[in-house]
């Protein structure tokens, strides 16, 4: 990305809000906006709860789940999941996030024709899984200007119930790699983060660590026999 992680987090955090526009084709109120600080001025993607379509499966709130998609790949320590922060913006309190500056033509489907992203796309799919995400589209990964892939709309993760739908599928059954493996294990053996924790209720945080270990002990990326596990539409 053009600035750094902390640079994004301080400038969400602290700079003036304009709104610009609704993003097309989202089901909830999706907004972008300008956030500038100083000399500084960064895109970013504005999701205020009062704009979220009731869902009878996921509770209100899914702003949280956003923040809460992040800190997750934060405790990994894998990026997948740009800048993201909650607080209070001209439409009311939502989830703030780094606008990332892609090449939207490339998604999923043709991202994972190139060998140079399939340890970031394993990742992702590794993170789908663990975080029990229900809506990973192909147009949810967008290549950034810094040649690196970035899961967004994370927004409906985190259920207890088993609800993945994804369209990374292609390396089902395969062997997880050892150094992602450890990243999992080491997630299982500590602490949930604090600022995971308060997002997350008890039984969440419980499985999404009974998650994690299962895919840990598996080994291997996780199969769809039954072909009803993808999202629609699938881009």
């Amino acid at each position: 990305m053009a600035i750094s992680s902390t640079e994004a987090l301080d400038l969400l955090t602290r700079g003036t809000i304009t709104v610009k526009g609704r993003m097309p084709w989202s089901s909830n109120v999706t907004l972008l906006a300008e956030v500038a600080l100083d000399a500084t001025c960064v895109r970013a993607v504005y999701k205020p709860e009062r704009g979220e379509r009731p869902l009878w499966d996921f509770p209100s709130g899914l702003y949280k789940r956003e923040l809460a998609a992040y800190l997750f790949s934060e405790a990994l320590g894998w990026g997948l999941v740009p800048p993201t922060i909650i607080r209070e913006g001209p439409h009311g309190e939502g989830s703030l996030q780094l606008f990332v500056e892609a090449e939207f033509e490339q998604h999923w489907f043709t991202l994972r024709e190139d060998a140079r992203h399939r340890a970031r796309l394993q990742k992702i799919c590794v993170y789908d899984f663990v975080a029990n995400n229900a809506d990973r589209k192909s147009g949810h990964c967008l290549l950034g200007p810094d040649g690196e892939i970035y899961a967004i709309d994370n927004g409906l993760t985190f259920h207890t119930d088993m609800k993945l739908r994804t369209v990374i599928w292609d390396y089902a059954g395969e062997a997880i790699p050892a150094a992602v493996l450890e990243d999992l294990r080491h997630f299982v053996e500590t602490p949930v983060p604090e600022g995971l924790a308060v997002l997350l209720d008890p039984d969440e945080q419980q499985a999404l660590r009974v998650r994690a270990k299962a895919l840990a002990d598996y080994a291997r990326f996780p199969e769809d026999r039954s072909g009803r596990h993808y999202p629609w539409p699938l881009v």
